[in-house]
């Protein structure tokens, strides 16, 4: 198994697969001062083959990319001190980290990070390469739309509908429904910016 990208974020998933008792081949970057990751070599070019890939990047947009670009298999990764609910489903890609809590009928799509002691309650949908960061908590039947980023310690009130490809600023309170491409800060949020955004 092969991890794109060979810095932080991919130090925390490197440990996810060595605690699964997983194999490691190696990093690909394509940074060339990046020679070693935690003892693994980084690769600068797509090695040959049909590969199991993790995509170890935290920038939606460039996990979206990358995930396009290349046909690969795309695990989907779970911390042993992950709690996720049998009723869950999680498309590939998917990463869950430590004391991440994944509630009943959660459907998670692809290429998403719910991150250290993220919690997911029940009926929430969570589409195509979301990041939830450290301690985001989103309470029941949450819609979080493709691409969007919630930052770390947010909180997100029971069936609120967040849009495509948002940034929800760290420690933002949501009580409300957001539209695509905002960026929301503060308690209660507020939004600060609305782009369009093609991807």
């Amino acid at each position: 198994m092969y991890l794109f990208g060979a810095s932080g974020h991919g130090k925390v998933v490197a440990e996810i697969i060595e605690s699964l008792n997983l194999c490691i081949d190696g990093f690909i970057d394509t940074d060339l001062d990046k020679i070693s990751l935690l003892g693994y070599r980084v690769f600068h070019e797509y090695p040959d083959g049909p590969l199991e890939v993790v995509i170890a990047i935290g920038n939606n947009e460039v996990r979206k990319r990358i995930a396009n670009q290349y046909s690969c298999i795309f695990p989907k990764l779970i911390s042993n001190s992950a709690n996720l609910s049998h009723r869950s489903v999680l498309g590939k890609g998917t990463v869950v980290m430590a004391g991440a809590t994944i509630n009943v009928d959660v459907n998670i799509g692809q290429h998403c990070i719910i991150n250290t002691n993220a919690s997911v309650d029940h009926d929430c949908i969570i589409e195509d390469f979301v990041h939830l960061s450290p301690n985001v908590a989103l309470a029941g039947n949450v819609f979080v739309g493709e691409g969007t980023h919630v930052g770390i310690g947010a909180c997100v009130i029971q069936g609120v509908k967040i849009g495509r490809w948002c940034t929800i600023g760290a420690g933002a309170v949501i009580i409300r429904d957001i539209p695509d491409g905002c960026t929301v800060v503060g308690n209660p949020g507020k939004i600060i910016r609305k782009i369009e955004h093609k991807l």
